[in-house]
């Protein structure tokens, strides 16, 4: 791990743990030796984190130079959770883990009484357990490929599970209620297709590159669907 990534790592585990927290326990959460933990905590000191504590003691983060201060209305904090909170629906561990790390640095930076409040929000997000899209493939390699505007190539089965393997070009990912679909351009079919992204069996790097087109391509794509919704209302 790049030593900037582990250092941000650290920062965001005593953002979200209670404090103080031991250096085992940083250690654990980091994936670190305690010998490189301590020399992490040295680090961060010196680069102007105000760390309290010691060894065999625990450590807290009483101030957070990196982030600017921020102040949300209650209302704010509450929608803020409740989306964090709604996140489990859709089954992307990823994506879940992405998004409580985001909270918990928004929550380290607000003042001592919203930062409370965001510890003890009256509204919960509660979904059946399973009730996410069962994906079997590389979800970090799909978002990736969507970022870096690069190809995919997919083994795909379709609703009348027929099965073909394509190369796309990845636009974008649509999250719905129980269901996960993918917006690509099917270089098979050189047209726009919409894929159901738990029927993607096999996904690998393409190695082309088809930026910068995404944006251009994804504006066509909403023309063409406004088209054919106004043919379809008129008809």
């Amino acid at each position: 791990m790049a030593r900037t990534d582990r250092l941000m790592r650290l920062m965001d585990v005593m953002r979200r743990l209670p404090s103080p927290v031991t250096a085992a326990r940083l250690a654990e959460e980091t994936g670190v030796s305690l010998r490189q933990l301590y020399r992490d905590i040295a680090t961060l000191r010196a680069g102007g984190a105000l760390i309290d504590g010691a060894a065999g003691v625990g450590y807290t983060l009483t101030e957070d130079p990196a982030l600017p201060p921020q102040s949300f209305s209650r209302l704010e904090i509450e929608a803020l959770s409740l989306a964090v909170g709604s996140l489990d629906r859709l089954g992307d561990d990823a994506l879940t883990a992405a998004g409580k790390a985001a909270l918990a640095r928004i929550i380290a930076t607000l003042p001592d009484g919203q930062s409370r409040q965001a510890l003890h929000t009256a509204m919960r997000a509660w979904f059946p357990a399973g009730s996410g899209p069962e994906v079997s493939i590389d979800m970090d390699l799909l978002r990736r490929a969507c970022w870096d505007e690069t190809s995919l190539v997919m083994r795909y089965r379709d609703l009348k599970e027929n099965r073909t393997e394509r190369t796309i070009w990845p636009l974008g990912l649509s999250y719905g209620e129980g269901t996960l679909m993918l917006l690509a351009h099917c270089r098979l079919r050189m047209d726009y297709r919409v894929f159901h992204v738990p029927r993607i069996e096999a996904l690998e790097p393409g190695g082309e590159s088809f930026r910068p087109r995404r944006v251009g391509l994804l504006r066509d794509y909403v023309d063409h669907r406004k088209r054919q919704l106004a043919l379809s209302a008129g008809s």
